[in-house]
């Protein structure tokens, strides 16, 4: 496993126990100066997209990254690539190779096809601004949920260790995952989107497959054909070309 430096001006907090990582960032994101990592050994009420409940048992990653935004809400929602890309080269360190690792549309990490971390954004809004944006991360570092409670076609649940025999602790694992994220981050601030988007497509999962989108209300199924400049998925369908900015996405 490769060594890391802590990433100069972000904060790091562990705590033993917390209701979720999510939570305990609303929390403390008044009082906070910089960027600002929350770890949890154990969550009580962990959460995933859509208030789903998340299965976090002990030895999986559960952090979150709280920060005081200074741009619009649509440009920190692109942080949820920085996150993604900051995952699989943290994976790549624990592990040592970049095979089966892949990102899926729109905050999911997979490994060997199966779900291996999920990203859930939270941020609350100050007037024409936002007062905190916290990314949230999960791993199934030891342990992957049962497979009875997924919705029907869902990508099945894998960990790290399952798949890989490599056993990372969850403060290893933040100590992999910090610095990479500064970097993208660092790269964001610099460049803008598209070097980041260009290095997501690089780690795509499914790009230029058939996939199907669903939304809260519609079910779109169509060639997956990039990521626009504005995140959002392209599909190419039999009647049109079309950007949809939220879905779930099934193979």
């Amino acid at each position: 496993m490769n060594n890391s430096t802590w990433p100069q001006g972000y904060g790091k907090r562990v705590l033993a126990e917390v209701d979720s990582t999510n939570a305990e960032a609303a929390r403390i994101a008044s009082e906070i100066s910089g960027p600002e990592w929350i770890l949890a050994l154990k969550q009580t009420a962990a959460r995933g997209r859509r208030g789903r409940a998340w299965a976090n048992p002990e030895g999986n990653f559960a952090a979150t990254l709280v920060m005081r935004p200074q741009e619009s809400a649509d440009r920190m929602a692109l942080r949820s690539f920085v996150a993604a890309l900051a995952l699989y080269d943290a994976f790549v360190a624990a592990t040592g190779r970049p095979q089966g690792f892949s990102l899926k549309w729109p905050n999911d990490v997979l490994l060997n096809g199966g779900k291996l971390a999920g990203i859930l954004l939270e941020s609350a809004s100050s007037g024409r601004g936002l007062s905190h944006f916290a990314i949230g991360i999960g791993v199934n570092l030891i342990h992957a949920p049962s497979e009875d409670k997924l919705e029907a076609g869902a990508v099945r649940p894998v960990s790290l260790m399952s798949e890989t025999g490599v056993s990372v602790t969850p403060e290893e694992f933040l100590d992999l995952l910090a610095p990479c994220y500064a970097d993208f981050e660092t790269q964001f601030l610099t460049y803008g989107f598209e070097p980041i988007r260009s290095a997501w497509l690089a780690r795509a999962a499914r790009l230029g497959e058939v996939v199907t989108a669903k939304t809260s209300r519609d079910e779109f199924t169509g060639t997956f054909e990039t990521v626009d400049e504005a995140g959002n998925l392209v599909l190419s369908t039999p009647k049109s070309r079309m950007a949809i900015p939220a879905a779930e996405i099934f193979f």
